[in-house]
């Protein structure tokens, strides 16, 4: 590591502190913002307390255990993200088309349909792209793209309404009912709707209320724990018809009732809406939406 300065020199005294904000707030702590900047605590500090004078107000509240932001700088935290987006914009419109992408790339992406289908699909750009690096969250909650960084997320269900995202639809899912051989084995066959009840079931934790009135003693906020469940025997379980197909294909799960589904479910990919897109996340969207119809078509 580099000598550390006691001295922030900021091109622009308008925008002094900006990076250095930034930083304080993704790392978290001031030693954490001071290490990545190659700086001294002291100049972080100072940094720090120089913004919020010129802007007349406390950006963060800090103790030694902890910091957050205050209204005022949550505010300013997001402004600043929206007004970086618009300088790498910018800075795209400046690309060649022939140029390949670079950077990081960084997606959110959904737990089990991102493992299975929407991860593979961008990590295989790689191969293609030897300046892009990419960074993947996988989770099934709702993430704020601007507020977390990311340049994409995958989403399943209705999107809100908001100017401040763009999306395209990748396809939709549907989802339903499914047990292992053993399970099904162990207590019959289930040849109608009403034999249902008699059933215990799988739920995950995150979806709308299903159809079918299965007691559902298991309630797991992971897909793919759903589907471990379920494979192993504990009971039936809703999930999506392509995570089904996917097991029915190595003989440990079984759809039951196939012509019983619910609602399907919109799939897209969303980013952050700006006047440009850069070409890394461009070629992000037209592999996902290459990739996606293939794998929903086997449902």
């Amino acid at each position: 590591m580099g000598i550390k300065s006691d001295n922030l020199i900021m091109a622009t005294p308008r925008f002094d502190g900006v990076e250095l904000f930034l930083q304080i707030v993704e790392s978290g702590n001031l030693t954490e913002a001071a290490e990545r900047l190659n700086l001294t605590r002291s100049a972080v500090g100072k940094g720090l307390a120089r913004l919020e004078a010129r802007l007349g107000t406390c950006l963060l509240q800090r103790s030694t255990r902890r910091q957050r932001l205050t209204e005022d700088g949550q505010a300013y935290y997001e402004h600043c993200l929206r007004a970086l987006a618009e300088l790498e914009a910018a800075e795209s419109v400046l690309e060649s088309g022939r140029q390949q992408p670079r950077g990081r790339l960084k997606a959110s992406l959904p737990l089990a349909f991102g493992h299975h289908y929407a991860a593979p699909a961008l990590w295989g750009l790689l191969d293609h792209y030897p300046q892009l690096e990419i960074e993947i969250s996988f989770s099934d909650r709702l993430t704020d793209l601007a507020q977390e960084g990311f340049d994409l997320a995958v989403r399943i269900g209705q999107l809100p309404d908001t100017d401040r995202l763009s999306a395209r639809r990748l396809g939709e899912q549907s989802v339903g009912l499914a047990a292992s051989p053993a399970y099904l084995q162990r207590v019959g066959p289930i040849d109608c709707i009403d034999d249902l009840v008699a059933h215990r079931g799988i739920a995950y934790r995150c979806a709308t209320s299903h159809r079918s009135g299965v007691t559902s003693p298991l309630l797991l906020d992971d897909l793919q724990a759903v589907a471990d469940a379920a494979i192993a025997g504990v009971g039936l379980a809703w999930l999506p018809s392509w995570l089904i197909a996917h097991y029915v294909l190595r003989g440990q799960l079984e759809a039951v009732l196939p012509s019983y589904r619910d609602q399907p479910a919109p799939i897209h990919v969303i980013w952050p809406t700006a006047a440009h897109m850069p070409a890394k996340t461009r070629c992000a969207i037209d592999a996902l939406v290459a990739a996606t119809p293939s794998c929903l078509a086997g449902s």
